[in-house]
């Protein structure tokens, strides 16, 4: 993670779970003071975390874009239309350069900017890039990936805030909702790996809690291994498995089962839903 300072403002509309990790983890690194940050959300509900942390709360979106100058659109894209319609009702009036960070599922770079252009309110250069973090995020150990135009000025410093909850790797659009359906989604389909590896050893015997413990630390085992080994999976899985073991003979039941295919399958399917939710 780097702890260069940031010197420019910045502002999220929406204050769900990925504003939440991403705002947190500029305020534990000291990149940016926490009175230069401003959040809005329609209610105090999510509000509360960030008064707390001495962030600037509201419930008006045009006061986040007045104030900062990176903006990250933390909303569901099924409410992105109520969002911009609101901006158009009111007094917003801005010409500085700044840059709107998407974090909605589905919404290209170009739909966006597109949009944001209709609120004349919005009348100095900007830029869109798009992000898809993911809920280990909130944790500092996140995967995220962004789209940004190569002549981007603030492509540099987003990409540095995204490092501050985890790692962030750019990529052409082309692949976002893939890699949404991989990275993004993929932490449900993993948990889902570790409650069942728990309930298999809570059959067996062994107590809930220390099952939890047990599948949680080698699912973030394993991972480890592939990252830092530079051996393929598959290698890796090899050497757990001996010739005629246990672990092999699992491992038959779980190809058995259709294993492989289901994840494609999910990751395929949560792909096609990102892009009908993009229209």
């Amino acid at each position: 993670m780097s702890s260069t300072k940031i010197s420019y403002k910045v502002g999220f509309i929406g204050a769900g779970n990925m504003a939440k990790a991403i705002g947190n983890g500029i305020l534990v690194s000291e990149t940016i003071k926490a009175e230069d940050i401003i959040i809005s959300a329609p209610s105090d509900r999510n509000l509360a975390f960030w008064k707390e942390k001495g962030v600037r709360t509201t419930h008006d979106n045009a006061e986040v874009i007045t104030f900062a100058d990176i903006v990250f659109i933390a909303v569901k894209p099924q409410y992105f239309a109520g969002m911009i319609e609101g901006l158009k009702k009111t007094t917003l009036s801005v010409s500085k350069p700044m840059c709107f960070v998407s974090i909605m599922v589905g919404r290209t770079v170009k739909s966006v900017k597109e949009v944001l252009e209709t609120v004349k309110g919005i009348s100095g250069p900007f830029e869109v890039i798009k992000v898809m973090p993911n809920t280990p995020s909130m944790v500092g150990t996140g995967c995220s990936v962004m789209v940004s135009d190569k002549s981007s000025v603030f492509s540099s410093v987003v990409r540095q805030i995204m490092e501050l909850t985890g790692v962030c790797e750019e990529i052409p659009e082309s692949l976002m909702n893939a890699c949404g359906a991989l990275s993004g989604s993929g932490p449900a389909y993993l948990y889902m790996v570790i409650e069942a590896l728990a309930d298999g050893g809570v059959k067996l015997g062994i107590p809930r809690d220390l099952s939890y413990r047990l599948a949680a630390q080698t699912m973030s085992g394993a991972g480890k291994m592939v990252m830092e080994s530079g051996k393929h999976p598959g290698v890796l899985k090899d050497e757990v498995c001996s010739p005629g073991g246990s672990t092999i003979t699992g491992v038959h039941e779980l190809e058995k089962s259709g294993l492989r295919a289901a994840f494609m399958n999910a990751i395929t399917a949560a792909a096609e839903r990102s892009e009908q939710l993009g229209k």
